[in-house]
């Protein structure tokens, strides 16, 4: 699994940047793609989330202003960053993994794709996002 993040950088308050994720190296219509971040001092925390089905999650602080979409011919995943704020600041990541099943059931489902002990299959090396006026 190899991933790749493009298209971070400085944007004012209010402002818009849209990350991009390059994806190779697996079957990228089986697996979801996620996006995370880290700012300074503070733990990991789960973005947003597309499953292979399309389905997406989100964290609540992002909701009405992120939106992650995938391209499968293309083999891209992009959040569309809306209405940034300076605690958006921080490294943003692109993981993945194959959506595996429990029963019938996926895995990787809204109560666990941000969890810490959910263990994605592969993570890209990341892109700052800084938002300051």
């Amino acid at each position: 699994v190899q991933l790749v993040e493009s298209g971070g950088g400085l944007a004012q308050p209010g402002g818009s940047l849209r990350l991009s994720c390059a994806a190779s190296g697996f079957t990228f219509e089986y697996y979801a793609l996620t996006w995370f971040r880290q700012a300074p001092g503070k733990a990991r925390e789960g973005v947003a989330c597309i499953t292979n089905n399309h389905e997406t999650y989100y964290e609540d602080s992002v909701k009405g202003r992120f939106t992650i979409s995938r391209d499968n011919a293309r083999r891209m995943v992009y959040l569309q960053m809306n209405g940034l704020k300076p605690e958006d600041t921080a490294v943003y990541y692109c993981a993945a993994d194959r959506v595996k099943y429990s029963f019938g059931l996926p895995t990787l489902n809204e109560a666990t794709w941000s969890t810490h002990n959910y263990e994605y299959e592969g993570w890209g090396q990341g892109t700052q996002v800084t938002v300051s006026s």
